[in-house]
């Protein structure tokens, strides 16, 4: 087997409850969590409204 041509390298912390925050090796960050009906189906009123990760990979597939 060959070695791999690309490697990610980023880093994901826990902020609060289901807030995360992910780091790119650019520097560049991006907070994530939830929103909408699914933080209302799973009782998570009292968490901010953020993208789902699902979110950006959406997003990203449309760049």
């Amino acid at each position: 087997m060959t070695e791999p041509f690309y490697r990610a390298r980023s880093e994901v912390e826990i902020v609060r409850g289901v807030h995360r925050r992910a780091t790119l090796p650019t520097g560049t960050t991006f907070e994530f969590g939830v929103h909408g009906p699914i933080k209302h189906h799973f009782g998570l009123d009292s968490e901010p409204d953020l993208p789902l990760p699902v979110d950006y990979i959406v997003a990203a597939t449309g760049g």
